[in-house]
């Protein structure tokens, strides 16, 4: 019996070339199995379709580094719901689900959370790109969908790129659901904070920039990570997110800037599968290690 799984993507397996992107995803999920089993717990680390796992055999699963589930959803839930009964998931499948669906952000923003201006667009909606932004009144936009990840489907609109991206939006909303935010400068100029919480309590945070010319900060994108130390409205904000969600997540990384007014926005929060810099603080692994164990000995 194990006790903890530790879930990554096959693609992240025994991969054939290692990157410095792959070695960044290794280093991360083997300082999590190391710290675990320095503590005395039997771990692993396995790919979360992995065929040939029983997962009665090991009392928790921790989602790390799935990063292929927002391609295959559709496999992805069928699987939650196949295992969540053979083990515990670390976030709980509820806390997974209601993460997974962009829609939580108005949710938050109805109890008071600050995020960027937002229009949610439905599945099969019928008015034009050119409509919804118009009527939005924003000079430029960025268009994404509900569930995604990496930036997948992210664009920039302008009242000039319109044209280009109405076909391709049309093909994208008979399939999906989408949201539309104001474009925020201050990402751009400044960057995008990172606050890692455990237990809902602050561990450490990273600043992510953007490369010249582009608006995404994902290092998949260029974009370049600083060590940051985090302020106290930084850290207060960041733990009244964890406080308005559904629950309180075992994990979490709070994504934060400051929007077009100079208030601190919420950009998501992700408690699914976020990548947590466990590589940049020593004492992160530990914090995270400490958050784990409290679970298996309340």
């Amino acid at each position: 019996m194990f006790d903890f799984t530790i879930l990554t993507d096959k693609r992240y397996v025994d991969p054939p070339v290692i990157t410095e992107y792959i070695q960044n995803i290794l280093t991360e999920d083997q300082l999590v199995v190391d710290e675990l089993q320095k503590r005395g717990y039997k771990a692993l680390r396995l790919s979360w379709d992995d065929p040939q796992m029983d997962w009665s055999t090991t009392r928790y699963v921790i989602f790390r580094t799935t990063w292929d589930y927002f391609d295959r959803f559709g496999e992805f839930k069928e699987w939650l719901e196949k295992v969540r009964s053979k083990t515990t998931l670390i976030n709980s499948e509820a806390l997974i689900m209601w993460n997974l669906d962009k829609h939580y952000l108005g949710e938050l923003q109805r109890k008071g959370v600050n995020i960027p201006p937002t229009s949610f667009i439905e599945k099969g909606e019928t008015r034009s790109l050119k409509e919804l932004f118009e009527q939005s009144g924003w000079s430029k936009a960025i268009l994404k969908p509900v569930i995604s990840g990496a930036a997948r489907h992210t664009y920039v609109i302008e009242h000039d790129t319109l044209q280009e991206l109405e076909n391709l939006f049309q093909e994208l909303i008979a399939e999906e659901a989408f949201m539309l935010q104001e474009f925020q400068n201050n990402i751009v100029s400044g960057g995008e904070l990172s606050l890692i919480l455990f237990n809902g309590k602050y561990s450490h945070a990273v600043l992510k920039k953007a490369k010249a010319g582009d608006f995404r900060v994902q290092d998949d994108f260029g974009g370049t990570v600083l060590a940051h130390e985090a302020t106290e409205d930084e850290i207060a904000f960041a733990v009244n997110c964890m406080a308005q969600c559904p629950e309180l997540p075992i994990y979490a990384r709070v994504d934060l800037f400051r929007d077009n007014q100079q208030n601190l926005a919420l950009g998501e929060l992700e408690m699914i599968e976020p990548e947590l810099w466990f590589r940049r603080d020593p004492m992160a692994v530990i914090h995270f290690a400490d958050a784990l164990v409290a679970i298996v000995n309340p």
